[in-house]
């Protein structure tokens, strides 16, 4: 007789009690790769533009000591979980869990609440829920959560655009370019430029939000994409929209690039542009 294969029971609560402390942290605290190349780009640059990269060296490191916000705008909460096969989550779902634990943070932390519970009507909910939350089944007894907190004024600077796919590499490159023209110094600069490539309209933009995921620094796992990469990167950093809209050599620290099959018919590319203050923390349960 076969048995049966144990599984890991993991309480609602217990996510809740992870993610609450998760928002708080991911708020507070710059990723070592973000703070590493603003410092690394600060010294490409001179007056105006390197008075502001030390000011956001500086303002990073009073939000870690201090334990108060990178921003002001702390953001609508984005989850990207990994859920082992073997779990089974006991008093509540993934969502339940979740979203409590995010109420409670930015209820408990002072977090600003930016979450409207209907797009016209515009009332906020009070507690920054509910949370965009996407979730992968994936082998193991664990949870791995991602959050990454996303400002507004970044969010307004993305675009989405069904090209045809005879506008090839070029089509896809001044969408990226004319997209970072004309709102990227709105999205307070120096930036991070995710892009999803294929797909359908749907999937798209999620592929241009997961590539925010991504280390500065890491390469591309496709040659191909990671020399795009570079290729963008630089062509960005020419345009002198610099530090804060405010002309200089750095208008972005990385580019990013998701791809994915798509239909023979379509060409979809989406921009989803992120600010200097890119929050983003994992921890697994």
């Amino acid at each position: 007789m076969k048995s049966e294969k144990a599984v890991r029971i993991i309480k609602s609560i217990e996510i809740s009690n992870a993610v609450e402390k998760l928002c708080a942290d991911a708020n507070y605290l710059l990723p070592a790769d973000v703070l590493n190349s603003l410092k690394e780009n600060s010294g490409k640059e001179k007056g105006t533009a390197k008075d502001i990269f030390d000011e956001i060296i500086k303002n990073a490191e009073i939000a870690e000591t201090e334990k108060i916000p990178l921003c002001q705008d702390t953001g609508s909460a984005n989850f990207f979980i990994k859920i082992g096969k073997d779990v089974v989550i006991e008093d509540g779902d993934i969502y339940s869990g979740v979203n409590n634990g995010v109420a409670e943070c930015y209820k408990k932390k002072y977090l600003r609440k930016s979450i409207v519970s209907d797009p016209l009507e515009r009332k906020n909910t009070g507690d920054n829920t509910p949370a965009n939350i996407y979730v992968d089944i994936v082998d193991g007894e664990n949870i791995e959560i991602i959050f990454l907190p996303k400002g507004g004024g970044s969010e307004n600077a993305s675009a989405l655009k069904m090209l045809e796919p005879s506008a090839g590499w070029d089509g896809v490159k001044d969408f990226v370019l004319n997209a970072v023209k004309e709102k990227g110094a709105n999205a307070c600069p120096p930036l991070i430029i995710g892009i999803g490539i294929g797909g359908d309209f749907a999937s798209v933009g999620y592929l241009a939000k997961k590539s925010l995921l991504r280390e500065i620094g890491s390469k591309n796992t496709n040659p191909y994409y990671e020399e795009k990469e570079k290729e963008l990167l630089a062509e960005i950093n020419k345009l002198n929209i610099g530090a804060m809209g405010l002309g200089g050599n750095t208008a972005a620290l990385a580019v990013f690039i998701n791809t994915k099959p798509c239909h023979i018919a379509s060409l979809p590319a989406a921009v989803n542009i992120q600010c200097h203050s890119c929050r983003r923390m994992t921890i697994k349960i």
